[in-house]
């Protein structure tokens, strides 16, 4: 890596003496969810206590003290007489994800009570007012139809009322959703489906957290893809897993180290996202596909396919998800439904083998004890009448006219600058920068410029420096701004360097 004393760790190890926690605890929250979001990479060489005391502005001992913490937890290793190094996943202990509970209370200085504390769940998201703002791929709030929703929702309100209980209404109506929906997943992605194998939730977070409580226990060890998820990353190491990473390809993960895992480990589960894997957007090849459920099959790990972005494909024969693939029942596929709706409208699901999802309801009940029966009947109507069809197709000509755009500004004003490839699905492109700067800097100078880069679309190693462009959310002219920002940018900060 390179010199340690060059991170700026102040632009992410942000302290606040103000609050009550303990500053080393402060320390230990903040360094975990810099190496998970990717700011300190596995293998980096972190500085000496006492230079970086005199960077962060914090007590020696605190700091050895926050370093202790962090070491028995995985975290860090320090090696005699070599240095203190950020562990690579391939390598972390085997020991408690969490600091004890005494150490998880919060002071009682302010409140009347002590609590436990995460230190995974931290969330690195962040919120600007600058004028123009990518993002890691959303669609624009600004297309959603409002209209038909809303004169729906109205409609099934005013319905006449029955003599049925309202259990009654809510079972019938949550099983006519649930046939409507699972024929729509299986005309769509090829799932092949029924009701018994499906499970839907409020969202796609909510799909992914039941799936993990069910599926990994403390100690297991998950394989996930690097450059990966940092919010999937987060779900899956808060259920106590070893989570162990392999490489991306130009043609999807490295089954070859895959299997080199399998030989001498016992690996419970494999998170992918195969389609479109986040957050490069390389699919992954036909060959792979099937080596990766040959694998499954023969190691006996269970594979959790994540398809979070299908909605959003713009060939008229998308790829299908390796659920539709799967004869062996070893794929748990999740998705997400309805990106493009108003919020709360949109959906999470899990398809699965039936014994799995009835075990997945029994913990969805105690999280969504209710049924939004108004909802699922105006989306039951969405479905049969077509309508869901004609929206994705319109969305799909609008975002593809925008990713053609942007990939042509991009040519245009940082031709020589950076590589990426176009991909056939999503809202965003994978841009890898040519030159080799600070990303954070970068990130300041945009900044100035009245353009926001959030840290969870920045991705920089030794060898590589790239960002994750969202275009969905970007009318014409605010992308031509945007790039024109970035390119702008890059000249200021090359000349500095």
């Amino acid at each position: 890596m390179d010199s340690p004393v060059e991170i700026p760790f102040k632009s992410f190890i942000q302290l606040k003496p103000e609050e009550s926690t303990a500053i080393y605890l402060q320390l230990v929250f903040e360094f975990i969810k810099a190496i998970q979001t990717g700011f300190l990479p596995e293998g980096t060489k972190l500085p000496g206590t006492r230079i970086l005391c005199k960077v962060l502005s914090v007590n020696r001992n605190t700091l050895i003290k926050a370093f202790q913490d962090l070491e028995s937890q995985g975290w860090i290793e320090t090696l005699p007489n070599k240095g203190t190094f950020i562990l690579s996943q391939q390598k972390q202990k085997n020991k408690a994800e969490f600091v004890s509970a005494k150490e998880q209370n919060v002071s009682q200085d302010n409140i009347g009570f002590g609590f436990q504390r995460s230190t995974i769940l931290e969330s690195p998201i962040e919120i600007s007012n600058l004028p123009y703002q990518f993002n890691d791929g959303m669609p624009d709030l600004r297309l959603v139809q409002t209209d038909v929703l809303a004169r729906l929702y109205v409609s099934k309100l005013k319905r006449r009322k029955t003599s049925k209980t309202y259990e009654q209404i809510e079972l019938r109506s949550h099983s006519n959703f649930k046939t409507h929906f699972s024929n729509y997943l299986n005309l769509t992605r090829g799932v092949r489906i029924s009701t018994s194998n499906l499970l839907t939730t409020s969202s796609h977070e909510i799909a992914l957290y039941l799936v993990t409580k069910v599926l990994i226990t403390p100690g297991d060890k998950v394989v996930v893809a690097s450059p990966g998820y940092y919010m999937s990353n987060m779900t899956l190491t808060n259920t106590g897993a070893q989570i162990i990473s392999i490489p991306v390809n130009e043609d999807g993960i490295d089954t070859k180290r895959l299997k080199e895992i399998c030989e001498t480990t016992k690996i419970r589960v494999l998170y992918l996202t195969s389609n479109y894997h986040y957050p490069t957007t390389i699919s992954l090849s036909a060959k792979k596909r099937i080596e990766v459920l040959e694998l499954a099959n023969q190691y006996g790990f269970m594979i959790l396919e994540d398809d979070y972005d299908f909605e959003f494909h713009y060939d008229n024969n998308p790829v299908l998800p390796l659920a539709a693939f799967d004869s062996n029942q070893k794929v748990v596929y999740i998705g997400s439904f309805g990106k493009s709706l108003p919020s709360g409208f949109s959906y999470g699901f899990v398809a699965a083998p039936a014994e799995f999802i009835k075990e997945l309801e029994k913990h969805q009940n105690i999280l969504e004890p209710r049924i939004d029966v108004i909802k699922e009947q105006v989306l039951t109507e969405w479905i049969t009448e077509g309508e869901v069809h004609r929206l994705s197709k319109k969305n799909k000509k609008i975002y593809k006219e925008r990713r053609d755009h942007f990939i042509s500004i991009l040519n245009d004003k940082l031709k020589g600058k950076i590589k990426f490839k176009i991909p056939p699905r999503g809202l965003a492109i994978w841009v890898e920068w040519l030159d080799h700067f600070n990303l954070i800097q970068f990130q300041k100078e945009c900044s100035k410029q009245g353009l926001f880069l959030p840290k969870t679309i920045l991705y920089q190693t030794k060898n590589l420096t790239a960002t994750r462009l969202g275009f969905g959310n970007l009318e014409k002219e605010e992308m031509e701004k945007a790039v024109s920002i970035l390119s702008k940018s890059l000249e200021t900060i090359i000349t500095l360097e």
